[in-house]
């Protein structure tokens, strides 16, 4: 149906989106809540599964209902 109306999948199928910049930047879109927030460990509940972001000194620059922005050293991203 996505294909059919030329419509985002990500849109329809409500996944995240994880826009990551080099080792020190990433953005996450399309997330439902934060689960657990440690400067080692981002854990995130997206509407499909539940994401991970490992690394070192990790600090969330800014967030709103809908994208977040992840600051420091990314080591790992995980979906579990």
């Amino acid at each position: 149906m996505t294909d059919a109306l030329n419509l985002p999948k990500d849109l329809m199928l409500g996944a995240a989106i994880i826009t990551i910049t080099g080792k020190h930047e990433a953005y996450v879109e399309n997330y439902m809540s934060l689960i657990e927030y440690t400067e080692e460990l981002i854990r995130i509940q997206t509407k499909t599964c539940k994401l991970e972001i490992h690394g070192a000194g990790l600090y969330i620059s800014y967030y709103t209902n809908d994208e977040m922005k992840i600051t420091g050293e990314i080591l790992e991203v995980k979906y579990c």
